[in-house]
C-alpha cells in the first residue's frame, strides 16, 4: 500500500494568498494540496473537508502551522484526534512536532490554546477600536445605503401608496432596503 502526503493551506480572507504556505508544503513533500480562503473558526471549510476525505491510514497531513487547522482548542484537538484514530500522521512545519506522541499531543493543546487566545485578543482589539471610533462620532461599520433625503422620499412615496418595487427603482436600491427604511416587513 502506498502512502500519500497531503498538504492543507488556509488564509483568513480573500485578499490574502496561500502561495507562501503552498510553497512550504510542496517543499515538505506534499503531493496534493488543498486550500481554503476563510476563517479558521468556520467548520464548513471545503478544502479541509476534501483533504480529510482523501486521507487514508498511513498517510500524512502536513500544515504550515497548527492554527491552520482551526482557531479553537476543541476544533484543532478534535481534528487531530480523528486523524490519529484513522491512522493518519500530522506534521506541522512551524511547530516541528509529531502529534502522534503524548508530548506532541500536549504541545498541540498548548499551540491550539495560543491560537484561540490570539483570535480572542484580535476580537477584543477590534471591538475596542470600533467603540473608540463611535465615541469620537465616526461612522462604524458599513455606511448607510440611503442618505436622509432618500429615506424621507422613500417614506413619503410609501405613504402615498407607491409600491416598494417602484420606490426601489426610483431611488436606485433594492426592495429589501426600502422595506428596512420604511419600517415595513416584506
Amino acid at each position: 500500500m502506498t502512502t500519500e502526503t497531503i498538504g492543507y493551506a488556509r488564509v483568513s480572507t480573500q485578499g490574502q494568498s496561500t502561495d507562501p504556505q503552498v510553497d512550504q508544503l510542496r517543499a515538505a513533500g506534499a503531493e496534493r494540496i488543498y486550500c481554503d480562503k476563510m476563517s479558521g473558526v468556520r467548520s464548513d471549510r471545503p478544502g479541509l473537508a476534501e483533504a480529510l476525505d482523501r486521507l487514508r491510514p498511513g498517510d500524512t497531513l502536513v500544515v504550515a502551522a497548527l492554527d491552520r487547522l482551526g482557531r479553537s482548542v476543541i476544533q484543532v484537538l478534535n481534528t487531530l484526534t480523528d486523524l490519529d484514530h484513522r491512522g493518519v500522521a500530522v506534521r506541522s512545519l512551524r511547530e516541528g512536532l509529531d502529534f502522534s506522541t503524548p508530548a506532541g499531543r500536549l504541545a498541540a493543546t498548548v499551540f491550539a490554546a495560543m491560537a484561540e487566545l490570539e483570535r480572542e485578543l484580535i476580537r477584543e482589539r477590534a471591538a475596542a477600536g470600533r467603540a473608540a471610533a463611535k465615541a469620537r462620532g465616526r461612522q462604524v461599520g458599513r455606511p448607510p445605503v440611503l442618505d436622509a433625503e432618500q429615506v424621507d422620499l422613500a417614506r413619503k412615496l410609501r405613504a402615498a401608496g407607491e409600491s416598494v418595487a417602484a420606490i426601489a427603482r426610483i431611488i436606485g436600491t433594492s426592495r429589501a432596503t426600502i422595506y428596512r427604511w420604511t419600517e415595513e416587513a416584506p
